[in-house]
């Protein structure tokens, strides 16, 4: 049987691919994370919870 070299899997390609996605991947996570801090500093400006929201801006600092 021949190989057809145009055809056949190209490995940097594949690799270049996986590298791709896990970088869409880790953007998608991080906005989810910072999302979910944001809503919950919301929620600490409108409970006037000084405390949690010197928390969590801290660690929005951190997750950036």
């Amino acid at each position: 049987m021949e190989k057809n070299l145009l055809n056949s899997p190209q490995p940097e390609l594949n690799v270049l691919d996986s590298l791709f996605a896990e970088m869409v991947l880790d953007k998608a996570l991080l906005d989810f994370r910072k999302e979910k801090i944001l809503q919950k500093i919301d929620q600490s400006l409108r409970d006037k919870n000084k405390r949690e929201f010197l928390r969590l801006t801290e660690k929005l600092k951190n997750v950036s």
